[in-house]
């Protein structure tokens, strides 16, 4: 019986034998590249379950425990970094200062991977921070946005300073404050402490701005998988103050 030509070189066919080989070995070849692309597709940690409630509470009785020195323990070492190295699954989008006395995970009582954490001087938001918030809720599922302002807060007191003495301040030091002037001003007729009253305005201003920002943050309000809440930390007591009202 004559041997069949292959339809790619003209050549001899191969035997049969030799033909369900090569099927069987592409075959198999494709069943070890299709799942790696799966898994490359699919998220690795799958998102947090928490509702927006839970998310908030889970923070309270954090800084709970930081006040009050109790004894708590954080998510950390070698096993969850491992975990954490497949991908991230936090449940809380924090806007804070880049104080270096205000650092979140710490007065939260919280550990690795939890947190998403947006900081700059004055916990103020721009276009930067805003997409950081963005990801932080669209792509990655967090239930809770956090803005968290701070006693004494440096930005907050030069913008203070801008509006009372008509202070100036070297590099774009003068305009990174800018966005907190606002605040400032809605905070003069109040009585009380200027520079206090206007940490809590700021807070305030832009975790309410957030609901008015973004078309991912309003879609996700609208089905109840976010909440946004401002706060301010203090520095001597550790205690946080929130501001659900906004």
């Amino acid at each position: 019986m004559p041997r069949m030509s292959c339809a790619c070189c003209g050549g001899p066919s191969p035997h049969p034998a030799r033909r369900a080989f090569l099927a069987g070995a592409a075959a198999a070849a494709a069943g070890l590249v299709l799942p790696a692309a799966t898994a490359v597709a699919a998220p690795a940690v799958p998102r947090t379950t928490l509702t927006t409630d839970q998310a908030l509470q889970l923070l309270r009785e954090g800084n709970e425990s930081f006040r009050t020195e109790a004894p708590y323990r954080s998510q950390q070492g070698r096993e969850r970094r491992v975990e954490l190295a497949r991908g991230q699954a936090p449940f809380c989008v924090l806007v804070g200062c880049s104080d270096s006395r205000v650092p979140p995970e710490l007065l939260f009582g919280r550990g690795l991977g939890e947190l998403f954490i947006v900081r700059n001087a004055g916990n103020t938001v721009d276009t930067a921070a805003l997409g950081s918030i963005e990801y932080g809720v669209g792509v990655l599922g967090c239930p809770l946005v956090v803005v968290l302002g701070h006693e004494a807060c440096g930005a907050v007191a030069a913008a203070v300073d801008v509006v009372e003495k008509n202070a100036t301040f070297p590099g774009v030091i003068g305009e990174m404050v800018q966005p907190i002037i606002p605040a400032v001003l809605a905070a003069r007729g109040q009585s009380g402490d200027l520079l206090d009253a206007a940490v809590r305005a700021n807070a305030r201003r832009v975790a309410g701005r957030l609901k008015t920002q973004s078309t991912v943050l309003q879609d996700a309000l609208r089905q109840n998988r976010l909440r946004i809440v401002a706060a301010r930390y203090g520095l001597a007591d550790g205690t946080v103050e929130w501001f659900e009202d906004i």
